[in-house]
């Protein structure tokens, strides 16, 4: 059994034929890649990657606690760079300590052509029970 979730109050909300995030058997949740794109506004961000992935991250935490877990849930994220540099992944980095602090989740961060973007981050989520 599968639970879809396609929008968030005050949150973001699926912009093209996907879910947000997926709940399989009650016990993972599959959040799909968030983007830097401000819910209220709908205005993609285009400041540079720390702020970008700020809005990301706010918009995953939204997500995971609407399906009633939290960031400390997360046990793998997937990070995509638009420009895989030293001084981005720096900065992407230093914020995402910001949101996941002690055990971090499991991570692999890849370059990767975006549209309009300099970050985006996808995750699974471990559901308590």
């Amino acid at each position: 059994m599968r639970t879809c979730l396609t929008s968030v109050p005050n949150g973001p909300s699926s912009i093209g034929p996907y879910s947000l995030a997926v709940a399989a058997e009650g016990k993972f949740l599959f959040v799909s890649g968030m983007v830097p794109m401000d819910p209220a506004t709908g205005k993609m961000s285009d400041g540079p990657v720390g702020e970008q992935t700020r809005i990301v991250l706010t918009n995953m935490r939204k997500v995971v606690e609407a399906a009633g877990a939290k960031l400390t849930d997360v046990v793998s994220c997937r990070v995509f760079l638009a420009q895989l540099t030293e001084k981005n992944f720096a900065e992407m980095n230093a914020v995402y300590k910001e949101f996941f602090e002690g055990d971090f989740p499991a991570r692999t961060t890849v370059g990767a052509q975006l549209m309009n973007m300099l970050v985006e981050i996808e995750c699974v989520v471990r559901l308590p029970a």
